[in-house]
């Protein structure tokens, strides 16, 4: 018996050298044709710049694409030659493209450089990496404008960079606001016109995996109708959860209809019996999320909800279209950081 898992260990350990001697030559690959596609990139760039012509950049790729494909087969179409010109003309320094390439893979660089704005691209690149996202869940990210329903796209540039290098080198004083979302999309659900609240968290039970992967991955499920007695009374709290880089037990309530001033009340009492009773040495305060299907701007600025690590999100149960979303995202922005001007005067 002795013999027989020690011989299941030895060849364990055999098949593990092979799993990872596979992974780093992948690994390799993958920098080795990244820093290629930037070299070829950079140099078509310097070549159609210093002709200053449009048109011969356009011939160039052609003529190029047309080379490459008789010499060395597929994979050298005028498309992936533009992708190499834009990889360089994004990122001009090799260096910076030398330790992006031990990070992400050619797909998932592929799908960032296309994003004009630097802070934007910046936060996909964080955020992908910290949750560890696959090319799909990195562009449906891109599509439900993950970084616009992020609270710290509506904060000045600076913060934003600030809290971005915070969350790469894994800091303790993170920032809740590149975490939580609004609105947040519940598409999934399948939810009907009509439904109650405790068919919302139900169905949210039932997709429980997709909706952490739309709220974050460092979202750990704790517990749904986690029940707390308060003066003999007993009290159910919709979902509870923790966050890992914020170090925080996250209560989430569950409301049909829009915001009312009553719910921070509520949720207040939530907070402070579990900073009382569960909160354990290295946490950091719970924080509360009211999820309604609708908010009232001036209540919650009113009531400075914040003050009470307390935060309001819209959720939507359709993703609508994408103009419609990108109008009423936008609009969000501006109000915020008009505001944020307004206070600073």
């Amino acid at each position: 018996m002795s013999n027989l898992i020690k011989s299941h260990t030895f060849i364990s350990e055999i098949k593990e050298l092979i799993f990872s001697s596979k992974k780093n030559v992948v690994t390799v690959i993958n920098k080795e044709l990244t820093l290629l596609y930037w070299h070829i990139g950079n140099s078509i760039n310097k070549e159609v710049l210093k002709e200053k012509r449009g048109e011969y950049g356009k011939q160039v790729v052609v003529n190029l694409s047309k080379e490459l494909t008789n010499e060395f087969g597929k994979g050298w179409s005028k498309e992936q030659l533009r992708h190499c010109m834009r990889i360089a003309l994004i990122y001009n320094d090799i260096e910076i493209v030398y330790t992006l390439c031990t990070q992400f893979n050619w797909s998932k660089l592929r799908a960032l450089i296309y994003i004009e704005d630097d802070l934007e691209r910046d936060f996909y690149l964080t955020m992908c990496k910290q949750e560890n996202w696959s090319v799909r869940e990195l562009k449906e990210r891109k599509k439900s404008m993950l970084y616009e329903r992020t609270a710290i796209s509506k904060k000045p540039e600076l913060t934003i960079a600030d809290e971005l290098k915070k969350v790469r080198e894994n800091s303790d004083d993170l920032s809740q606001d590149v975490f939580f979302r609004d609105p947040v999309i519940l598409d999934f659900l399948g939810l009907s016109d009509k439904y109650s609240e405790k068919n919302f968290e139900k169905s949210i039970i039932a997709e429980l995996q997709r909706f952490i992967i739309e709220m974050g991955r460092d979202f750990a499920f704790l517990e749904s109708q986690k029940r707390i007695t308060i003066d003999n009374r007993n009290y159910y709290i919709d979902l509870l959860f923790y966050h890992r880089s914020l170090k925080s037990l996250v209560v989430i309530d569950l409301k049909i209809g829009e915001f009312e001033a009553n719910y921070k009340g509520q949720m207040e009492l939530y907070l402070r019996y579990l900073e009382k009773y569960e909160m354990v040495d290295g946490e950091n305060s719970p924080i509360g999320l009211i999820l309604c299907s609708g908010k009232n701007d001036e209540h919650i600025e009113l009531m400075q909800l914040d003050k009470s690590n307390i935060k309001v999100a819209e959720y939507l149960t359709e993703l609508p279209p994408k103009k419609l979303l990108e109008k009423k995202l936008y609009q969000s922005i501006e109000i915020a950081k008009n505001k944020l001007l307004a206070s600073e005067k």
